[in-house]
């Protein structure tokens, strides 16, 4: 995940969501979004003030855009996907995007979870808007989620030095507690509280 899908020198249309053709290229444009929070450089910083390590509005919505583009509008978030928003939380050290980025991961990593576990999700652009409620869509009972895919989100969270109290919350009481067994709840519980 960390190839970026243009250079710096190409030009910023190569990331709009009309040329996002699948959710291999929509994740491959989340790792130019990453790549311009950790340098403070590149086409989705272009034209403004963009210190390194920062994630601001404006990189929040690149994410947005580039998750809802048509192309991938009607199919689940992908694990590459999750994990390059992952990245792009990990490389944030000061965030000025009023929570935007966070509601965005949640939902969108809860998006993957539910999806991967065969269970139906409302199409991108409903469950990962800012207006819709996480909880108006994301599974309410842990019958039928994945162990295997809460325990990966557990692990990309475990030991983060900046965690996602949403999601937290969500994988541990909604959807993650009863489907785990007792001697695996720890490991939910140590991600970075």
């Amino acid at each position: 995940m960390s190839a970026p899908i243009v250079s710096v020198a190409e030009p910023i249309e190569a990331l709009e969501p009309s040329k996002i053709s699948c959710r291999n290229t929509a994740a491959l444009a989340l790792a130019v979004v990453r790549d311009g929070v950790i340098t403070g450089e590149g086409p989705t910083t272009r034209g403004r003030v963009h210190f390194s390590r920062e994630l601001d509005a404006d990189d929040a919505d690149w994410c947005a855009r580039i998750l809802t583009a048509s192309a991938v509008e009607h199919q689940p978030v992908s694990r590459a996907e999750a994990e390059a928003l992952f990245e792009i939380n990990d490389a944030a050290a000061e965030r000025s995007d009023d929570g935007r980025f966070d509601d965005l991961l949640a939902k969108a990593v809860v998006h993957h979870a539910a999806s991967a576990s065969g269970l139906p999700v409302p199409p991108r652009t409903v469950a990962l808007s800012p207006e819709t409620a996480i909880e108006s869509w994301a599974p309410t009972q842990a019958v039928g989620v994945d162990t295997e895919v809460l325990e990966w989100i557990a692990s990309q969270m475990r030991g983060k030095r900046r965690s996602n109290r949403t999601l937290m919350t969500l994988v541990a009481t909604i959807i993650g507690v009863a489907t785990l067994p007792m001697v695996q709840l720890p490991n939910v519980f140590d991600i970075g509280m």
